[in-house]
């Protein structure tokens, strides 16, 4: 009989969730579990044991906690740090309290920054010895990275700050360089600032390879972890409060329905209803359903589903393949989007077959751009974030952060072509997208963009 630690990855939010416990004494506990909770009690099932406790390391901005969906489906009590925002029943952490599993002991430490009710888990075997092994660190310490601590913001920031370097300095560092962390999220999650590509790692490691470690006071801390810090996504904010009240259970992830493409027409004409068409930026390109918002079904498909698009609107999805559906559907589960109308059924062919109008989406390579950049009739239009603008552009180009965009539309000129590019042409593709669907009727995405600029050699501005 052994330890049970098992990580459950999942792609997209880059979210680390765990079960960890006692397989001998035939009980588990989940930390940090996503909103489709089926996998931890198939897991459970599989592995004949039950699940005795479900923990929140924090009240999470970034996904759809899964606590209350799994509480209903097994009974077990939910426990988090203290915090008065929660306003459901939960068994609140002090530092030094311990949650038995078995042989295997949590004990709390409270480890402010990111929020401040947060707390680590630290991690004993008993069938190993007495000594913790590993710290369960949720969204203080990652790989390269830790935790942000300007996501609450009205002038908390600096606060917050000052915590976070005391909870790594004075709790996580004397834990010793032998000890493994397990943190909440990996690479491509936005509650760091730039998390590293290891999903679990060692205060050692952290020590030696992260600049969060570099020696510095207090004060220098601060200034240096809230310098060039992103924006956070819109729509943490929201998930933050639906976290604190508690998730609505649903029992299990909704059953998109197949519609044909009348069914699908009639359904767009309600103008509280968008579609998303979750296919690549250049089928997008090629012919799409007029009024259409392209965000492509890749890793970063729900944080800009996140950012761009109203949870109070109900959704039509256009999705590049049948085996997609499920995939797309437990998305937007993750994040609270429960509005689903359906899919459109054989996708963009049965729309074309059914002689439905398409719209089109001009494309140029990155020497046509530069080209035609310098034109009088066109406008080049940067979507990138700050910090990516300021390290370079095209030159000339006009920069409107994509996110953004619909509050700014009267600063361009419908007259003029636009052509959008971002880092790679995905989020090019959401703003021309956007534009069309703003009545916007010359709009040109550059696939590749910025790396392909850079790629071929273009020149730069500063």
């Amino acid at each position: 009989m052994a330890l049970i630690l098992e990580q459950i990855n999942v792609e997209g939010l880059a979210h680390l969730s765990y079960l960890v416990g006692d397989d001998k004494a035939g009980v588990v506990a989940v930390i940090d579990p996503r909103r489709d909770v089926d996998i931890y009690l198939q897991r459970a099932r599989e592995m004949g044991v039950r699940i005795t406790h479900i923990i929140e390391t924090h009240i999470h901005a970034d996904f759809v906690s899964g606590s209350h969906e799994l509480q209903a489906r097994t009974g077990a009590p939910i426990y988090g740090g203290k915090s008065e925002d929660y306003q459901f029943e939960l068994h609140q952490l002090s530092e030094g309290d311990e949650l038995k599993i078995g042989s295997v002991t949590l004990r709390a430490l409270h480890t402010p920054g990111h929020t401040p009710e947060h707390v680590s888990l630290i991690v004993t075997d008993a069938k190993q010895g007495q000594e913790p092994f590993g710290v369960f660190t949720g969204d203080t310490l990652f790989n390269l990275d830790v935790g942000r601590p300007d996501l609450l913001g009205g002038g908390t920031e600096k606060k917050l700050a000052a915590q976070l370097y005391h909870s790594l300095f004075d709790k996580l560092v004397p834990l010793g360089d032998r000890m493994e962390i397990y943190p909440c999220h990996g690479a491509g999650s936005a509650c760091g600032k730039s998390i590293g590509d290891r999903r679990q790692s060692t205060i050692g490691n952290e020590r030696i390879f992260s600049e969060a470690f570099k020696e510095r006071s207090e004060q220098e801390f601060v200034e240096w972890i809230l310098s060039g810090m992103p924006e956070p996504p819109r729509h943490y904010t929201r998930l933050k409060k639906v976290n604190a009240r508690g998730a609505k259970v649903m029992g299990c992830v909704p059953t998109l329905q197949p519609l044909s493409p009348l069914e699908f027409q009639n359904l767009m004409a309600d103008e509280n209803t968008i579609v998303i068409d979750t296919r690549s930026i250049l089928a997008f390109g090629g012919g799409h359903i007029p009024g259409a918002i392209n965000i492509a079904l890749r890793p970063e498909f729900p944080n800009w589903v996140g950012w761009m698009i109203d949870p109070e609107k109900t959704l039509l999805l256009v999705i590049e393949s049948e085996r997609d559906v499920k995939l797309v559907t437990e998305q937007l589960f993750r994040l609270s989007y429960d509005h689903l109308a359906g899919y459109l059924h054989d996708g963009m062919t049965s729309w074309q077959n059914a002689g439905l109008p398409l719209a089109h989406l001009g494309e140029w390579t990155v020497h046509e751009l530069n080209e035609h950049k310098d034109e009088p009739e066109v406008t080049v239009l940067d979507v990138r974030g700050d910090d990516e603008y300021e390290r370079g552009k095209v030159p000339g180009a006009k920069h409107i952060y994509v996110p953004h965009l619909e509050e700014h539309l009267d600063e361009l000129d419908k007259n003029k072509a636009i052509a959008t590019y971002c880092g790679t042409g995905y989020r090019a593709s959401i703003a021309a997208s956007l534009l069309q669907k703003h009545g916007f009727e010359k709009v040109i995405n550059v696939p590749g963009s910025w790396t392909a600029w850079k790629a071929a050699g273009l020149p730069v501005a500063s």
